[in-house]
């Protein structure tokens, strides 16, 4: 089993002003690496370098792609983030999937402006962790897309209209039934790209949905059904993280 970074807080203790003095922890005394224990780095450059010379792929979703598998290394530094508060390793999680949003789109990624639209976090899970790990994945690919010359911003569109199970323990077609219907685009996109200009000039860019994991995709596909119906098909997907195939 891989070394596992003690974590510098409770899990209790986390929340707003938690994470905050977790921050400012990180700078005035560096934790272990997140990846793979290292001392005194948050990122070693070992865990760096595995996560950029990972090289983006399809996932079971063919429009989806993925920066790296679920294993090793990235599978602790997106744990890290999510569920620890390392808050610090959304920018080279970010760099990560703004490489699958362009190995995803391909000759599109430059063609026209672009617009993550994050998948939405439960409020309870959001509440528990002091932070939205997804919206922050989303806005630090926007920003690493943008120092790579691309029109890319990020924005949330969609909410949790109805509760759904927990996911844990169900098969593919058990998760679907599951996020039927479960998925809504917010009141001010439902009139179609050109009805995104309020919130950040959004208006005429093209959806991409980013998320840090796709498992058996069934999220990302109902997210793409609630973006449709509402005039607003996604042109592609993104996850930092791929879990394995199942085998055949």
């Amino acid at each position: 089993m891989p070394p596992f970074p003690s974590p510098a807080r409770p899990p209790s203790a986390q929340g707003p002003f938690g994470h905050a003095l977790a921050g400012l922890l990180d700078v005035l005394l560096p934790a272990d690496c997140a990846g793979c224990g290292s001392e005194r780095t948050q990122l070693c450059p070992a865990c760096r370098h595995a996560l950029a010379a990972a090289r983006p792929a399809p996932t079971l979703l063919p429009w989806t792609h993925a920066a790296a598998p679920y294993t090793g290394p990235v599978r602790q530094l997106l744990l890290a983030h999510k569920e620890r508060g390392a808050l610090r390793l959304a920018g080279p999680l970010g760099e990560a999937l703004g490489r699958a949003v362009c190995s995803a789109l391909g000759a599109r990624a430059g063609a026209a402006p672009l617009l993550l639209v994050p998948m939405p976090s439960a409020r309870p899970a959001v509440r528990a962790r002091g932070h939205d790990p997804t919206l922050r994945l989303a806005g630090a690919a926007a920003r690493s897309l943008r120092r790579a010359g691309l029109d890319v911003r990020a924005a949330p569109l969609l909410r949790h209209a109805r509760p759904v199970a927990d996911q844990a323990g169900l098969n593919a077609a058990e998760r679907r039934r599951n996020l039927h219907g479960a998925l809504t685009v917010l009141p001010h996109a439902r009139t179609g790209a050109a009805g995104l200009g309020a919130p950040g000039s959004l208006a005429g860019r093209h959806p991409v949905l980013v998320d840090d994991l796709v498992t058996t995709g069934a999220s990302l596909a109902e997210a793409a059904r609630a973006l449709a119906d509402a005039g607003l098909p996604a042109r592609a997907g993104a996850t930092v993280a791929a879990t394995a195939r199942p085998a055949d």
